[in-house]
């Protein structure tokens, strides 16, 4: 017998044709209505979003990022077949084949949204992209749905199919659409998830990549894993209907587990004090939109590996001085707020964790005399040992469970997840690095306090500071000027000094309060005596002296006051590490600068940096000076550096109270600058000096600059210095195996002996 036909059937095509036609006639209708308010499609064939602006260092290593969306374009044969596979099987699998709107699937849609009352979308590929990109300048689309953008959207995605072929238009869409977490691109995405160019993705990780594009703030595998697997199992099993990979294929990446590439904190920039000052000159220069939208290519002077170094440096002595201090109290519970000790979670815990860091840790307990804390999924036990330079002898003197605290990891045990670890606090006393070549004026690495998330203040560049003894730099090399040398007199005696109308005369003192009588000069600056160099600046006159002070690059006034022989004037750390960079430069200062070439997206050279020379004393003077300085190493106050085995030459400088310290030195191709100090005036210890804080960080430094490096022939003296053997202590000639002789430099002429002698 044969079956009755359902008299439905008719019924539904005869609505499914009604559908469709009604779909293309509005379609057709609003053109004319909209057309003359839609701007020119053509815009995209210049089509330039918003890209990332790459910071290099010198090596060409990429350093930093400055973007709104994080994206980087690539071509439609930079984006695998397998990924485009998965993109359209996902999101539009007619892509190919219809003209920029799939009408089945939208007559379809709109019918089981008006059954099942509900509201979902059906767009192409083409319609998500005509949303997403802003044409000609205008602002994008608005994403509310309501009828006049859903019209405006169809026209300019008529216009997207007529004018460009489907490679481009996927090519658009894969380079346009945000990806979650960040991520603009599916460049960006791969390399943000997987940590390898969308080139070499493999089949699961690109269906993870497509599954994305339909919510990308929650389907992202960094917010929600178990959505983003699920998501991209069903990218899978269209890839297996739409017979792009068969069905053992499908199973096996199903079945796979996600592995995604291992996060960095993204705040840990290289220098970050040095990528600021970078971007402050690229917004200044170029504005923040191109800073943060043009994808400019900046490329800087740094140092990597010094960079690396310094930031070692500055933080493990800051934190050795700062323990000298004392301990203080944590100064926070977690349990203030409510949170309990088992649910709290601190940022830096997402990250790994490696032997030598030093991370937060919450106090769980006090018990037996030690101190228990818990550091994410690790635990650790600081036995009293770990914290003995609290000079506590218990650990509930310390802390109380919630507590936050500090610990330098020393080793890990991953099948135990324990840590051994000792106790650390977060150093209040700052601290700040400047390294500069000697004859570009390149500033190879930059450090301008203990850490850039706590402050962004930069004391390399900002921090006005008192010079202390460092000024004494400037003081005698105006009198080797004048024709002193080395081996001139000057008396170390207590003297009072006629100061100016109505004023007590000033008196100054030395370190110990002791007076040595008849001392050179050589000696008096290798052991940064006082009173002789307010002596020499008494008989040059303080005008005479101070003058020099622009000429080294000192733009703060310096006022003509017998004091500033003893570092009353204040300067940057900066501008006096550039000064002393003349000693082992001949004489001439190079002006610092960070970036050595900016260029846009295209390849076109904006700015260019070259070296720029300054003319400051003449290279006889420095060369003396330099000798006096190497004396500071070999005999005074910075013969802790000795210990390199180095040629380097420098000046400690100690403030009053020892508020400030500092050590600034040189080899014959850069110079370092060290300042160590609170923000706030405020000593930092009893004999706490230069030589003390500053120079072992100094030191540090230099010992990582020097690995590798093959030792430099050494400074050449200019044509016109002459070598006289002299007693170390008086200045007169004597034979080499005097048991003080040294080998003196005199400017020719001046020598002890000549008949031009002073």
């Amino acid at each position: 017998m044969a079956l009755s036909k359902n008299p439905f059937a008719g019924q539904a095509k005869v609505v499914f044709a009604l559908v469709v036609a009604a779909l293309a006639g509005g379609i057709s209708g609003v053109i004319f209505a909209y057309s003359p308010d839609l701007p020119e499609v053509s815009t995209l064939d210049d089509y330039a979003p918003s890209t990332i602006t790459r910071v290099y260092a010198a090596g060409g290593e990429e350093i930093h990022q400055f973007a709104t969306e994080r994206r980087v374009v690539i071509g439609y044969d930079d984006i695998p077949e397998v990924l485009r596979q998965a993109i359209t099987s996902a999101e539009d699998a007619a892509f190919f084949d219809h003209f920029g709107f799939n009408l089945r699937r939208m007559a379809i849609t709109m019918v089981q949204n008006v059954l099942r009352w509900r509201l979902r979308g059906a767009s192409t590929l083409t319609m998500q992209l005509a949303r997403q990109v802003s044409l000609g300048g205008a602002a994008p689309l608005g994403l509310e749905k309501v009828p006049s953008r859903k019209f405006q959207e169809a026209l300019i995605t008529i216009q997207i199919e007529k004018r460009y072929t489907k490679r481009e238009i996927l090519t658009l869409y894969c380079n346009q659409m945000y990806l979650g977490s960040g991520a603009y691109g599916v460049e960006a995405a791969s390399r943000l998830y997987f940590g390898k160019p969308a080139l070499d993705l493999e089949l699961a990780e690109a269906a993870m990549i497509a599954g994305i594009f339909q919510l990308p703030t929650r389907q992202s595998p960094l917010v929600n894993p178990e959505w983003a697997r699920e998501r991209r199992d069903y990218v899978l099993g269209q890839m297996r209907d739409n017979g792009h990979i068969t069905a053992a294929d499908a199973e096996a990446a199903i079945a796979s587990d996600i592995v995604l590439a291992e996060r960095t904190d993204q705040n840990n920039t290289i220098g970050p004090y040095f990528v600021e000052e970078v971007r402050q000159h690229l917004e200044a220069t170029y504005g923040a939109s191109s800073l943060y939208e043009d994808g400019l290519e900046v490329h800087t002077t740094l140092d990597a590996k010094l960079q690396a170094a310094a930031d070692v440096a500055v933080e493990k002595w800051l934190r050795v001085i700062d323990k000298r201090l004392g301990y203080r109290a944590p100064e926070g519970n977690v349990t203030d707020d409510g949170t309990t000790i088992a649910d709290y979670t601190d940022r830096r815990w997402q990250f790994a964790i490696t032997e030598g860091d030093v991370v937060p840790a919450v106090v769980t307990g006090t018990d037996g005399g030690t101190l228990q804390a818990r550091i994410g999924r690790y635990t650790t036990v600081i036995p009293p040992d770990g914290f003995s330079w609290t000079r506590r002898q218990r650990a509930e003197e310390l802390a109380v469970p919630g507590d936050l605290v500090e610990v330098a990891v020393v080793g890990i045990d991953e099948a135990s997840g324990a840590i051994t670890s000792t106790l650390e606090q977060p150093p209040e006393v700052e601290g700040a690095l400047l390294a500069l070549d000697n004859r570009t004026g390149q500033v190879l690495s930059m450090v301008g306090g203990f850490n850039y998330d706590r402050s962004k203040f930069n004391r390399a560049t900002q921090a006005q500071r008192q010079l202390g003894s460092l000024f004494k730099g400037i003081v005698f090399t105006a009198a080797i000027d004048q024709g002193y040398t080395a081996a001139s007199i000057i008396m170390d005696e207590p003297v009072s000094l006629y100061a100016g109308p109505n004023q007590e005369p000033y008196e100054p003192s030395n370190y110990k309060n002791e007076f040595l009588g008849p001392v050179t000069l050589r000696y008096a600056l290798e052991k940064s005596i006082n009173i002789p160099a307010v002596q020499l600046m008494n008989a040059m006159g303080p005008e005479t002296v101070v003058s020099y002070a622009p000429r080294f690059g000192i733009t703060s006034e310096v006022p003509a006051f017998l004091s500033v022989a003893l570092g009353s004037a204040e300067t940057t750390l900066e501008e006096i590490t550039s000064a002393y960079s003349v000693f082992p430069n001949r004489g001439v200062r190079m002006t610092p600068y960070e970036i050595t070439r900016i260029s846009d997206r295209e390849g076109m050279v904006l700015e260019e940096n070259r070296p720029e020379a300054h003319d400051t004393i003449r290279p006889d003077t420095a060369y003396v000076m330099l000798s006096i300085f190497r004396g500071v190493v070999e005999r005074g106050t910075g013969r802790s550096a000795k210990s390199l085995g180095w040629p380097v030459g420098g000046k400690t400088g100690t403030v009053d109270d020892f508020t400030d310290g500092w050590f600034v030195g040189f080899d014959p191709d850069i110079t370092v600058g060290v300042w160590v100090g609170f923000d706030t005036k405020r000593s930092l210890g009893n004999s706490q000096d230069g030589a003390t804080v500053a120079l072992p960080i100094w030191r540090d430094f230099m010992r990582a600059y020097i690995e590798d490096r093959p030792a430099p022939s050494g400074f050449v003296p200019p044509s016109n210095i002459v070598f006289v053997t002299v007693d170390g202590t008086t200045g007169k000639v004597t034979e080499p195996w005097a048991p003080n002789a040294i080998q003196e430099a005199f400017v020719a002429n001046t020598q002890p002996g000549s008949l031009f002698q002073p």
